[in-house]
């Protein structure tokens, strides 16, 4: 729904609100992000906000929990079952190569738990599971690969996507995600090397 041509409240009042939030939480900033900010955005009343989330911590609770329906581009990598599994490990980093005008704001989940700063346990439980989750889809993917030590090389490449997307966004700069692949591609490639030789 264009929320510019949107009426205030009604139907649909949630999910305007909703997409806002994943707009201005990510662009912005979470507590950049006022609720003021939001209504506008969402062309809600602060009444209609507030029967939807009883707090803003609410909201960003189920801003993060919505990527579980529509996961971020470089983990839809991993379901990619027309690419071999390495060639799936690699692609996580692929995403991360945008437009160089465009401004890095690297992992929505890491923005959250770095901008929380250990006020909001229940934020930092969500991202927890939400990266474990993560590394274990790797897991799967480097077992699918061959690793003898599937879990050791998910941890790995998890490690290298991680600080590449927090590098990307000290930095903006969208060249980190072409080094980032090609360190883990040199990792991959070690921890398969005891299979083929």
């Amino acid at each position: 729904m264009d929320t510019q041509t949107a009426s205030r409240g009604g139907r649909g009042a949630r999910e305007r609100i909703m997409q806002a939030a994943g707009r201005l939480f990510y662009r912005q900033g979470i507590h950049a992000t006022g609720v003021a900010a939001l209504t506008a955005a969402a062309h809600v009343s602060t009444r209609t906000f507030y029967q939807h989330f009883p707090t803003k911590n609410a909201l960003v609770e189920a801003y993060l929990r919505s990527y579980q329906d529509s996961p971020i581009a470089s983990e839809r990598q991993l379901a990619r079952d027309e690419l071999p599994p390495v060639e799936r490990l690699l692609a996580i980093f692929d995403p991360l190569e945008t437009d160089p005008s465009a401004v890095q704001r690297g992992c929505p989940f890491h923005n959250a738990v770095v901008e929380a700063a250990g006020d909001i346990p229940d934020i930092a439980r969500l991202v927890e599971q939400h990266k474990r989750a993560f590394r274990d889809r790797l897991t799967a993917t480097a077992a699918e690969a061959g690793a003898p030590d599937p879990d050791g090389l998910a941890r790995q490449v998890a490690v290298i996507f991680e600080g590449a997307a927090a590098y990307a966004a000290s930095c903006n700069d969208p060249r980190v995600a072409a080094d980032a692949r090609t360190a883990a591609e040199t990792v991959i490639q070690a921890a398969l090397a005891p299979r083929t030789r």
